[in-house]
């Protein structure tokens, strides 16, 4: 975090909400670079290049997302929302969480357009990959049984 904020509770405040590292200003440029190495050294985990759940693979690099070997045309927004959900396999994430995430933190709408955007994915890939988990919201399918998009142009 690079603030003018040098007060010790700013300080506390920030590396307990997330931040890795807190520098004021003034700073000097040689420091900067040095803390940002630092943070380099001690790594993140590393993201899957390529989201998998069973046959369904989501490419984020590419924005392509495909069921077996077909491709899947989604909306910007969608494919969002498919690659949040991807992100955190096994959870169930709210409305709130999807909103918040997907849309924005700021986002007056109604908030059922959440599960207008699921069912569209639903079409999509397959009404069995996401599962609403009540009183919790949505989670992609661990064990999702495989289907071809032959199969959902037949539905």
């Amino acid at each position: 975090m690079l603030t003018a904020k040098d007060g010790d509770y700013d300080q506390a405040d920030a590396l307990d909400l997330g931040a890795d590292d807190y520098l004021t200003k003034p700073f000097a440029f040689v420091v900067l670079i040095a803390r940002l190495r630092a943070l380099i050294r001690r790594g993140a985990p590393e993201r899957p290049a390529v989201l998998r759940s069973g046959d369904l693979t989501l490419d984020p690099a590419e924005r392509q997302i495909r069921l077996g070997d077909e491709p899947v045309s989604v909306t910007p927004r969608e494919f969002a929302m498919l690659e949040f959900l991807m992100r955190h396999p096994g959870q169930a994430m709210t409305k709130t969480a999807i909103l918040e995430n997907v849309w924005d933190a700021h986002f007056d709408g109604d908030p059922n357009i959440v599960e207008v955007y699921i069912g569209y994915l639903r079409k999509k890939i397959g009404r069995e990959r996401i599962e609403t988990v009540r009183g919790a919201g949505y989670r992609v399918a661990e064990h999702a049984a495989e289907t071809t998009a032959a199969d959902l142009k037949s539905r």
